[in-house]
């Protein structure tokens, strides 16, 4: 009787250890996997720049700074995509996930309201404008309802406050964008104006500019440097964008000559040269902060490539026509969306002997590449691993724990960031 209540008693104890360990293993995985670098960062700081192709970015001729000291400090992502051409619709995909629109692809020179008639089985509203309806989502209400904290510094916003207000700096809903071009110095507005409202994402959802947050969370880039003094005034996510100039966008980078050459309205270089001097200027405050040191992440990208062929045509009545063909190259299995077709093409009119017509090909924004530095990345690092701006948004809202993805973002095959990067732990 006691060896046959023996053996029951070591039958019921193995099935209870089996169990156990059963209910343990999965908790030991989901340990390892919250321990990992991705999983412990808190703060990241993306630097969006803009307009430039791979090659001339990683090639160090005119950016030593992101080429020789930043490049090796972290992870090289040698095949990152925009996803769109012009700019807008680049921003727009990082903050939301939403594909292009006829409007926000020629980057919403009239600031109109979206207007939605449908919307897709995989939830992506389908219409054209710009500025999406408060249904829309994005990473900063994703950020709020997970009482987390976000902050956009624009450049130069309010500068000119006849333009743009210094907080949630946006047009006047359906009416023209004054943005659209620098403005150089003048008595009226000694330092010029080079803000952007096409590089500034959260003012394109009415699930923001319709709150108070707006204001208080999209404020000019001279507020960051005291946010970076303690990790309590640092916002979880910092979405940093810097002037026309400063972005790479306008001037080559190869003279000072101001609006009569190739440089900008403020007489910068522009082109990559002014983009790193910026980033030189920023990115050694932000790696100083207690925030970064603690659990930081910093991003560095640029919105689409100006990769491009050009053709010359002029016709008997000598009018020339110049052709510009993006091949519109992307990754990781982009969907073009609901509310636009391509090949893309448009024609821009400048005078009636000069004319533009560009030509996008495929339904992406060509390889820009980017740099990702954290203390969770080991030096030196490099990534052949296809991304895009929905990867860095599928990616943010994994390190955020948000629970869900948004638009493109959850496209089931869709890569996140992961142990190619995140590899010092």
């Amino acid at each position: 009787m006691s060896v046959t209540m023996n053996k029951i008693t070591q039958q019921v104890l193995a099935k209870a250890l089996i169990a156990a360990a059963a209910l343990i293993a999965p908790c030991i995985g989901n340990a390892a996997q919250t321990d990992d670098g991705e999983h412990r960062i808190k703060h990241v700081f993306v630097i969006t720049l803009e307009n430039k192709n791979y090659d001339d970015t990683f090639s160090g001729v005119q950016d030593p700074y992101l080429n020789g000291t930043l490049k090796p400090m972290g992870a090289h992502l040698t095949r990152y995509y925009g996803t769109g051409h012009a700019s807008l619709d680049n921003y727009i995909a990082m903050l939301s996930g939403q594909p292009s629109t006829l409007d926000t692809q020629s980057d919403c020179h009239i600031y109109a309201d979206f207007r939605q008639t449908g919307i897709t089985t995989d939830g992506i509203p389908i219409g054209n404008g710009c500025v999406y309806p408060a249904t829309v989502k994005t990473l900063a209400d994703q950020l709020k309802a997970a009482k987390l904290t976000w902050k956009g510094y624009m450049e130069d916003m309010g500068a000119d406050p006849a333009r743009e207000s210094a907080t949630c700096g946006h047009p006047a809903l359906n009416s023209r964008d004054l943005t659209q071009s620098a403005q150089a110095p003048s008595a009226a507005v000694p330092t010029g104006d080079q803000y952007a409202t096409r590089h500034n994402p959260f003012v394109y959802f009415h699930s923001i500019i319709d709150t108070p947050d707006c204001a208080a969370n999209v404020v000019t880039l001279s507020k960051l440097e005291a946010d970076l003094a303690a990790v309590a005034t640092t916002p979880n996510f910092a979405f940093i964008t810097p002037n026309l100039c400063n972005d790479g966008h306008d001037g080559d980078g190869t003279g000072a000559t101001g609006a009569t050459g190739k440089g900008c309205a403020n007489k910068a270089p522009g082109g990559l040269a002014s983009a790193d001097v910026f980033l030189k200027t920023w990115v050694p405050k932000i790696l100083a902060s207690p925030a970064y040191k603690e659990d930081g992440l910093i991003v560095i990208n640029f919105d689409e490539s100006d990769a491009y062929s050009s053709a010359k045509e002029t016709d008997q009545t000598g009018k020339t026509t110049i052709a510009i063909t993006f091949k519109g190259e992307t990754c990781c299995g982009q969907q073009a969306g609901p509310n636009v077709t391509r090949p893309l093409s448009e024609d821009f009119p400048v005078s009636a002997k000069l004319a533009y017509k560009m030509t996008v090909i495929g339904v992406g924004g060509d390889r820009v590449g980017a740099v990702l530095i954290s203390p969770f990345i080991k030096p030196g690092t490099v990534s052949d691993t296809p991304y895009n701006h929905y990867s860095l948004l599928k990616s943010l809202e994994d390190i955020y724990g948000t629970g869900s993805y948004l638009g493109y973002a959850n496209q089931h095959d869709l890569v996140s960031f992961g142990k190619d990067i995140f590899n010092n732990r």
